[in-house]
């Protein structure tokens, strides 16, 4: 506690608290949900929860290990989640998180080498911890330093995003299937931010480039795309009942509720019906991405979705956070321990629903803050 509230409240903070920023009103651009698809308040997604509510409840608030093996509507979506991303089966977990950290902990022992892309989400890493295992992090997006590591340790589980939740980076999928087929390994993909938004039918990168029967496990969560709260893992028919009966998460905690997966399905609805939504969600990135370029802001990385505005030590993130709010530009903080201490950042998730105007304003935004933020930490060199 005296971590947080000297060195970091006190010290790095100097007593303004990077995370508590205004709150955004009606006019306000909203680029800090990761409601991709802009399903939140769809009235059918709505109503498919409310019928099941008002029909039998809130359902069995238990954990599902003694249901599993009954058919029943949460059962029917796995099916459905997996035909759609070309698995097998998948388990439904109340969070992307506790599908991470079950997962890792459940497959994972102290002897078996874990290979962590140095950005994979905090919840795969806490999935190490569980499994009392020691994670070997090679650099970011980077086969090659992948392969060395496994040429020295051996055999193990290869952990990877498909698309990372800091700056939008899309992972070289296909060479890391190709090393982790060369040496032996298990791979897991976390597609939690590109379940949704890329692929047939929104199916994800896995999917969409072929590899959905050479990746062991992928998981995700229902909190982006889905807009929801809940996750899964998808993988075989095998790998999901180990899974069911080993990964504590699964053992230990409720399972998600009926209305929660009438929400779930209603959602999917929309991902095969819909597809304008992804593709203007894309084209809707491009543009506030050339137009950050534009302006000279490092914005490479971003593949997909997200665009990170790297500003550097906590103090000049809470400097961007303020100029940016003061004009009515919402992100995310983010800050250790979800990025390095001196590159701290401001987060930008894209939505399908952006007007043209409400584009031009960010990127003016972006224009404008040079005057008051430096902009050698925005724009490196």
């Amino acid at each position: 506690m005296d971590n947080y509230y000297e060195v970091r409240l006190k010290g790095d903070w100097a007593g303004r608290h990077p995370l508590k920023g205004k709150m955004p009103g009606p006019t306000c651009v909203q680029l800090r949900t990761n409601d991709y698809l802009c399903i939140a308040n769809d009235p059918r997604v709505i109503e498919a929860e409310i019928e099941v509510l008002r029909e039998g409840g809130h359902g069995d608030t238990a954990s599902r290990v003694w249901s599993y093996h009954r058919a029943d509507p949460i059962k029917e979506f796995e099916l459905r989640l997996a035909n759609l991303m070309g698995a097998q089966d998948a388990v439904l977990t109340t969070s992307g998180y506790t599908a991470n950290v079950g997962l890792i902990q459940s497959i994972a022992r102290p002897e078996i080498p874990i290979y962590m892309d140095m950005k994979a989400h905090m919840s795969l890493w806490q999935g190490a911890v569980s499994a009392l295992a020691r994670p070997i992090p090679f650099r970011h997006n980077n086969p090659d330093s992948l392969e060395t590591l496994l040429r020295k340790h051996g055999a193990g589980i290869i952990v990877v995003d498909s698309l990372y939740s800091t700056d939008g980076a899309i992972a070289p999928l296909e060479d890391f299937v190709f090393l982790a087929e060369l040496y032996g390994s298990v791979l897991v993909v976390d597609e939690t931010h590109s379940f949704g938004t890329q692929g047939p039918n929104g199916a994800g990168l896995v999917t969409a480039l072929g590899l959905a029967d050479r990746v062991h496990f992928r998981t995700l969560g229902m909190s982006k795309a889905v807009a929801a709260r809940g996750g899964a893992v998808v993988c075989s028919r095998r790998h999901a009942e180990f899974y069911r009966y080993e990964a504590f998460p699964s053992i230990f905690s409720t399972g998600v509720l009926p209305h929660e997966v009438a929400g779930y399905n209603a959602a999917l609805d929309i991902f095969e019906q819909e597809a304008w939504r992804r593709t203007q969600l894309h084209l809707n990135h491009l543009q506030i991405r050339k137009g950050l370029d534009d302006l000279g802001y490092n914005v490479d990385a971003s593949g997909a979705q997200i665009i990170a505005l790297e500003s550097g030590l906590p103090l000049q993130t809470t400097i961007l956070r303020d100029a940016l709010e003061a004009r009515g530009i919402f992100g995310s903080v983010f800050l250790p321990s979800a990025t390095p201490p001196s590159r701290c950042l401001v987060r930008l998730s894209i939505n399908c629903n952006l007007s043209t105007a409400q584009i031009e304003r960010v990127i003016g935004a972006c224009r404008e803050i040079r005057d008051e933020v430096d902009l050698a930490e925005l724009v490196p060199t």
